[in-house]
């Protein structure tokens, strides 16, 4: 599938990995609406991106506010090609501390924005691809979600994250197989550490830390570099079914 022409929603879009993935479908030619919570830069990169963005102001975690966003971009761009799950949020909390137990709530809020939306997204937006006019493959839409390197070797504290993500790529090959009848695909990224908003939160030491342990380039990743690969995904049509690792070769620390 072509960027160029189609109409991509991106989750999480206003900032970080989602920022990027807007820019290049816009400066490719693409159309993009822009699912996020964060009003005042999503319209701000509305306003810079031009006629070819559109800011909705979504909770992904609700799935009616993620279906209104999908019918808006419809009603505005008249289709949907690509949706790109980009909307996360961090955990930092220990199953057993000396607060006491985890608590639920956190658990549950993780799940519901990490997971959950995901899902919503993903609902809402293979029922309008699934009305796309095929392509000689008989391609019809592309799904791109985000899962992180803390799937495969989470670090303390992050059980609720760890396990929001593994969920992500536990899906994909079973939804590039149920949704191959609709001609969509379906890859998950699993980035490292990348320059995006979630890490700036982090302490310095900490994120020095993470930096040791890449092999190489020893830096952290260019949101672009995201985005540079989702749209390969969307270009290469042999590309289905898996989860890529964008992470300099990172094998994240027990702490």
């Amino acid at each position: 599938m072509e960027v160029k022409g189609s109409v991509a929603v991106v989750s999480g879009g206003a900032s970080g990995l989602g920022e990027a993935c807007c820019r290049l479908w816009v400066e490719a030619g693409g159309s993009v609406s822009i699912l996020d919570l964060q009003e005042d830069r999503g319209q701000a990169l509305t306003s810079e991106l031009g006629q070819a963005a559109f800011f909705c102001n979504t909770n992904v975690s609700d799935a009616a506010s993620v279906q209104a966003a999908v019918d808006t971009t419809v009603a505005t761009f008249g289709a949907i090609h690509v949706a790109i799950n980009c909307a996360g949020v961090p955990s930092a909390s220990k199953v057993l501390s000396d607060k006491g137990p985890i608590r639920m709530e956190g658990f549950n809020k993780v799940v519901q924005v990490n997971l959950m939306g995901t899902m919503h997204v993903i609902r809402s937006a293979v029922e309008q691809m699934a009305h796309n006019t095929p392509n000689e493959d008989g391609e019809r839409g592309v799904i791109i979600n985000t899962s992180s390197g803390a799937a495969f070797e989470g670090q303390t504290g992050q059980a609720a994250y760890s396990a929001s993500k593994a969920a992500v790529v536990g899906m994909t090959l079973q939804l590039a197989r149920e949704l191959s009848d609709n001609g969509i695909r379906v890859m998950t990224i699993a980035p490292g550490l990348f320059e995006t908003p979630m890490v700036a939160g982090f302490p310095e030491k900490v994120t020095q830390a993470l930096i040791k342990t890449m092999v190489f380039p020893r830096r952290m990743a260019r949101p672009s570099e995201f985005a540079m690969l989702a749209r390969h995904i969307v270009e290469n049509p042999m590309l289905n079914g898996r989860t890529i690792r964008l992470d300099g070769a990172t094998t994240m620390a027990a702490r």
